[in-house]
This record gives structure tokens, C-alpha cells and sequence, in this order.
């Protein structure tokens, strides 16, 4: 194949990893972790900006069905996936939808060819077969993979490993935990993190043990899938490894497996690491892991980092937890981080005192004046909260935040939030109904309908949470 062109396809399976939904997973492209020596690491590629310059030039003359399955990637295979626009540049030559790659499209010679790509000296053929064949069944090509972990091409038995985590054949278990054993970092990391996919607690023991080793990208592996086997006997050790492992990466996904595992004996140790770590991203999610456990211990060190945290991140996520831990002694760190300087945190401030859900309680000073702020989505959060909050001594600042509003989702949530705080007067409901504006009008007649009719609409929630 010609070369320019195998370098756009190359171009193009990076795109298809940086924005796939399948997050979290071992980078196995090659024996050192790299495509067309670019370092396409997950983790790290979502931490800075995607290079769209490289992106489009790589795009152009690619193949039509690399082309089509890298666009898919950034557009997913959620909600909505399968009903795109009748008319898209590439429709005249390929569509493809995700039934195209279930098991009654694949035939046995189409997974016969996959199995061999696996196998290919190629890093994007290798990359495009196995995420093929992850779509696959675990019965169909579980064997298969499988007998590939003992190959002597350690491309092939990373490659293998990263297969079985994403078919989740139980007949892989002893495989695998031999595999974490095997002499390449890659294929250990790949079989950690499958045995995290498959969660059976007889890989737990296993997987501890690579808690100490050399390799960070193995550890920080063997931690994740720790995180999922939902066992509180690993807890110790995954304090041991938040308060001393020297990677931050590995301490970031320490943090992440004690609040998915809601870890209540890790409040001290995830406490001390939101206040001292030097690593920005373990703080962060030191503070989601507190929010996720919910135990009343965190507040004091969650609020001691909304008031003096140098990173916005680390100070809306500590503000994010305190919302979700619903603990109404916090109203007044809430009230006061209403006022940060990042539109951020005084949006998921906002968001957290509804969260309170202190109906009939006084909305705090800071989030009326978050009605005038300069930030769309802030505004919109401040107008739910008071409508939560149903305060009627909020009513004359929310009449005056309406008249002024442009935004047509701020306006509504401040239609919301005046119905539900008791404006019921006739001239108020006549200006509404009679409005040239026919969402406004739609708002009001929701409103008129009853107290929850415009529940659970509008719903800001924050921003998506950390997740390693």
C-alpha cells in the first residue's frame, strides 16, 4: 500500500482511539505504546487539545471505510447513534451502523480475517482487527484469543489480552492471571485491565500483587481493575498506594477505586491527599471519590479546598461533592463559592445548593446574584436552584432577571423558578401567556400545569465527573 496513504489510515485509527468512548484501555498499538511514533495514550491525550490540523490532513484520501469508522468514533455509538442526517458526506459510498459489526454480519471467514490481523506487523491493522473482534461474542472468538496469550510476538499476546477484556469470555480467567506474569509491560498491563473488565474475585489476589510493580502503566492497571471487583478487602492496600506510590497516575486511579468502591475507612487518607497532594488531577479526584461516599467526614476537608485549592477543577469537583452528599450544614460554603472567580465552580455551586433541596429555606444572597452573571450555563443552574429552593423573597430578583434575559434556556428555568416560588399574580401570568415568544409561553403553560411539571426539565447537571 502506498505509503502516504498508510499513514492517513494510521492517522485516522489514532483519531478512532482519541475520541472512542472506550475509555480506559492499555494503549497496545505496538510493543512501546505508540503509533507512527506518536504516543496515543488515552489518559493523556484527553488532558491536552486534539491536534485538528493533523486530524484533517490525515483525513484526506483515506480510505472511504477508515474514513467512516473514524467518524463514528467521534460521533459514538450512544444515544442517538443510530439515527444520523439522510445526507452525510461519506453516505454515497459507505454507512455504517453498529448492527454492522454484531455477530449475524460478521461471518466466520470475516472473523478468520480479523483473527489474522491480529497477528499483522502493522500497528493499525492490529488496532482496527481486535476492536472488531471486541464485538464479537466471547464463545465465537474467546478460544481464539486465548490460545494467542502464548504466542511468542509479544505484539500478538498484548494485542490477545486487550481482546479478551473486551469480549469478557470467562474461560480467559486462568489465562490472564498467568498473564500478569508475563515479561512484557504491555501484556501484563493489557491482562490487568481485562481481569477488571471480567470481575471475578479469584483474579483479586493476583492483581494486588502487581500493586508494587515496576512498570507505572502495569500498576495503574492492576488499581483500575481492583476499583471494579467491588471487594473492601483491597482497601488497606489501595490506601498503601494513594498515600505512596510515586506516579500521580496511579495515585489518581487509587483515589477513583476508593470512592467506586465507597471506601467509608479511606475518608482520612482521601482527605490528607485533597489537601497536600502536588498533583492536580489527584485532587480532583480525591474530591469526587468523597462526593461518591457520601460520609459527612469529607465536608470539612472538601471545604477547606473550595476556599483555598490554586486548580478551578480541584475546587468544582470539592464543590460537585458536596452537592451530591446533599448536607445542608454546607449551604453556607456553597453560598460563598458562588462568588469564584471560574464560571465553573460558581455553576456547580449553584447546582449544589439545589441539590439541598431546602424548600422554603432563604435562597442565599450569592445565588441571586448568579442570575446576572456573565455565563449562560451559570445562569441557568442559578434559575433551577431557586426553583428547588421555592423562595417567594426570590421573586422580585427572578422577575427582574426575566425581563433582561436573552438566553431561551435561561429564560425558561426562570419561568420555572417563578412558578415554583409562588408568583400566581394575574398580571405576571397575562404578560407570560400573551408573550410574542412561544417558548415562553410553553414555560408558563408548564407552570400553570402544576409544581412538577417542569420536573426533571430543566436539569443542569455539572459538567461529566473524573474518571481514569
Amino acid at each position: 500500500m502506498n505509503g502516504v496513504i498508510m499513514q492517513r489510515i494510521i492517522g485516522f485509527a489514532i483519531a478512532t482511539i482519541a475520541f472512542s468512548s472506550m475509555g480506559g484501555v492499555p494503549v497496545v498499538a505496538s510493543g512501546a505504546g505508540e503509533i507512527g511514533g506518536q504516543n496515543v495514550d488515552q489518559r493523556s491525550q484527553r488532558g491536552g487539545r486534539m491536534d485538528v490540523v493533523a486530524l484533517l490532513n490525515a483525513a484526506r484520501g483515506a480510505p472511504p471505510m477508515i474514513c467512516a469508522l473514524a467518524s463514528r468514533a467521534v460521533r459514538g455509538y450512544g444515544w442517538g447513534g443510530g439515527s444520523d442526517a439522510p445526507a452525510t458526506p461519506l453516505a454515497s459510498v459507505v454507512t455504517l451502523t453498529r448492527d454492522d459489526f454484531d455477530d449475524d454480519r460478521l461471518t466466520t471467514a470475516d472473523v478468520q480475517q480479523l483473527l489474522g490481523g491480529l497477528a499483522s506487523d502493522d500497528a493499525c491493522v492490529r488496532e482496527m482487527a481486535v476492536r472488531l473482534i471486541g464485538t464479537q461474542r466471547g464463545e465465537a472468538v474467546g478460544a481464539e484469543l486465548v490460545s494467542r496469550l502464548s504466542a511468542t510476538d509479544p505484539n500478538l499476546r498484548t494485542v490477545a489480552a486487550l481482546g479478551l477484556g473486551l469480549v469478557e469470555p470467562q474461560n480467559a480467567l486462568d489465562p490472564l492471571i498467568r498473564a500478569l506474569r508475563d515479561p512484557v509491560v504491555d501484556v501484563r498491563a493489557n491482562s490487568a485491565w481485562a481481569l477488571g473488565r471480567i470481575e471475578n474475585g479469584r483474579a483479586l489476589p493476583p492483581l494486588m500483587n502487581l500493586f508494587s510493580d515496576d512498570a507505572e502503566k502495569v500498576r495503574e492497571a492492576a488499581v483500575g481493575a481492583v476499583g471494579h471487583m467491588e471487594s473492601t478487602s483491597a482497601v488497606p492496600a489501595l490506601i498503601r498506594v494513594l498515600r505512596q506510590d510515586n506516579s500521580p497516575r496511579v495515585r489518581r486511579v487509587a483515589a477513583w477505586a476508593l470512592g467506586e468502591l465507597e471506601a467509608r475507612e479511606a475518608i482520612d487518607a482521601l482527605g490528607g491527599v485533597l489537601a497536600r497532594d502536588a498533583d492536580p488531577g489527584v485532587r480532583e479526584m480525591a474530591a469526587w471519590a468523597l462526593g461518591s461516599i457520601e460520609d459527612r467526614r469529607g465536608v470539612a476537608p472538601l471545604a477547606a479546598a473550595i476556599r483555598s485549592d490554586a486548580e478551578d477543577r480541584v475546587r468544582e469537583t470539592a464543590v460537585w461533592a458536596l452537592g451530591q452528599m446533599e448536607d445542608r450544614s454546607s449551604i453556607e460554603i456553597l453560598g460563598a463559592a458562588t462568588g469564584d472567580r471560574s464560571p465553573r465552580v460558581r455553576g456547580t455551586a449553584a447546582w449544589a445548593i439545589g441539590q439541598l433541596d431546602e424548600n422554603g429555606a432563604k435562597a442565599p444572597a450569592g445565588l441571586l446574584r448568579l442570575l446576572k452573571d456573565e455565563n449562560d450555563d451559570t445562569r441557568l443552574k442559578a434559575a433551577w436552584a431557586l426553583g428547588q429552593i421555592e423562595d417567594p423573597g426570590a421573586l422580585p430578583a427572578i422577575r427582574d432577571a426575566l425581563r433582561l434575559e436573552k438566553s431561551d434556556r435561561v429564560r425558561k428555568g426562570l419561568i420555572r423558578a417563578l412558578m415554583k416560588s409562588g408568583e400566581r399574580s394575574e398580571e405576571a401570568l397575562s404578560q407570560l401567556l400573551s408573550s410574542s415568544d412561544p417558548q415562553v409561553r410553553e414555560a408558563a403553560v408548564r407552570g400553570l400545569a402544576g409544581r412538577h411539571a417542569f420536573d426533571p426539565w430543566p436539569w443542569p447537571w455539572p459538567r461529566p465527573r473524573p474518571f481514569p
